[in-house]
């Protein structure tokens, strides 16, 4: 594999970062959104599991009582 010089990489990367796409405002805080929104049903589908979870444990070692 060839090495490249300091200048080279530079010269390959500012025409790399030419090809890239930003996304727009717009599109950054709806995409935002999205994250909080599907975090916020991710954690209370969690939360409900583990109290779920934490109940049947409970039920069950009543039992040995």
């Amino acid at each position: 594999m060839a090495k490249t010089g300091p200048a080279e990489f530079i010269r390959q990367v500012r025409n790399e970062m030419k090809k890239v796409t930003w996304p727009t405002s717009q599109e950054t805080m709806v995409s935002t959104i999205a994250v909080f929104v599907m975090v916020f049903f991710a954690s209370l589908f969690l939360y409900f599991s583990d109290q779920i979870i934490a109940w049947l444990i409970r039920s069950i070692m009543s039992l040995g009582l």
